[in-house]
């Protein structure tokens, strides 16, 4: 009855060859030969599951060298047909111009009892190893995943939330078209406050607006970098570039007005404007800030705090080529140019866009 099956398949006859199986599955259901026939009957009709896992199976298995020769042919067939499927779908989803502008894609944390059973998808969907697709996983903070053409990132990022794993992708223009103010002081506080800052042309103004348009509040601590004299194992002096202290940031977004207010420690002038300390010789920028920040937090019960742009910098620092594509509205007197800077304005922007709505 077998051979009945193998001239079934040959002459593409599969109820044929389905009505027979059946057979064969009653009277031996654990002969490979039959299990194999069972895996193609799955490919032909379209359960592409259903014949991977047949065809695993009988890899792991099966001694017969002929039947694991078949089941390898079996599971590159599938993986052709899906690799073929991917391109059209992404050819297609990259075909307007305006899916083809660069982006980034982010993976979202996710609770660590979640992580087995979402790496198993995460590395079906990429086409990568369970192994790394669980270390490429985050449990706390966003991780910078892959930029492209925002057509193809939209793709993968759909398949992802379908699969329960949190993500978003966001196009570089939206960010870039993001105004950036850089605040030196507040004139008013209270009830409608009132900042002096300077557009992205540096020119200097002012801007009234309410408490209540603020949506968002982001921190960030950027590093200071100082080159040092240092003594290596040998001896000898050496230079080294290292992180001396940090500066420290925060955007208030007013996405009605679609635009950012940025503060920094060493940039806000506390000795204009409203008084945020009483004067006194003992006063540091960092006394002078932290209390500054509290006025600010007290005010904006409504706004989501965010401060995790530490953890999610160290998987984007590497990716020159897409910071390079980031304006980063920071004015840092820096001896060399960093990828901090754009990162934290990538941070905040991904925010902007994503979640201030």
């Amino acid at each position: 009855m077998l051979e009945q099956v193998v001239a079934a398949f040959e002459e593409k006859d599969y109820r044929s060859a389905a009505k027979l199986l059946k057979k064969l599955l009653q009277q031996s259901p654990d002969n490979p030969w039959v299990q194999f026939y069972v895996g193609r009957l799955h490919e032909v009709s379209g359960k592409r599951q259903e014949a991977e896992k047949v065809y695993r199976r009988l890899l792991r298995d099966t001694m017969n060298t002929k039947i694991i020769t078949q089941a390898r042919q079996g599971l590159q067939r599938l993986q052709d047909i899906e690799q073929a499927e991917r391109k059209r779908a992404i050819d297609a989803a990259t075909s307007d111009i305006e899916n083809t502008e660069a982006g980034v894609l982010v993976l979202e944390p996710l609770a660590h009892e979640l992580k087995k059973e979402a790496a198993q998808k995460f590395a079906q969907i990429m086409q990568i190893d369970a192994y790394s697709a669980r270390l490429l996983l985050p449990s706390r903070g966003w991780r910078f995943y892959r930029s492209g053409a925002v057509g193809e990132l939209k793709f993968y990022g759909e398949q992802l939330k379908n699969a329960g794993i949190p993500c978003f992708w966001s196009k570089i223009s939206a960010i870039e078209s993001i105004k950036v103010f850089q605040v030196e002081y507040f004139t008013e506080f209270d009830p409608k406050p009132t900042v002096v800052c300077r557009n992205q042309a540096n020119q200097l103004g002012s801007l009234s607006f309410d408490w209540s348009e603020v949506t968002a509040r982001v921190l960030g601590l950027l590093p200071i970098f100082e080159e040092v004299i240092d003594v290596d194992a040998r001896r000898k002096l050496k230079r080294k570039t290292k992180t001396q202290d940090y500066f420290q940031f925060c955007d208030l977004h007013l996405p009605g007005r679609g635009c950012i207010l940025r503060f920094y420690d060493n940039g806000y002038e506390f000795k204009q404007g409203i008084e945020i300390t009483p004067q006194s010789s003992q006063n540091t920028i960092r006394i002078n800030w932290n209390s500054l920040m509290k006025m600010i937090e007290n005010k904006l019960p409504q706004a989501q705090l965010w401060s995790d742009f530490a953890p999610f910098a160290e998987t984007v620092l590497d990716q020159t080529e897409i910071l390079a594509q980031i304006s980063s509205h920071i004015h840092l007197f820096r001896r060399e140019e960093t990828n901090w800077d754009p990162a934290f304005q990538l941070y905040s922007g991904l925010i902007f866009v994503n979640y201030c709505k």
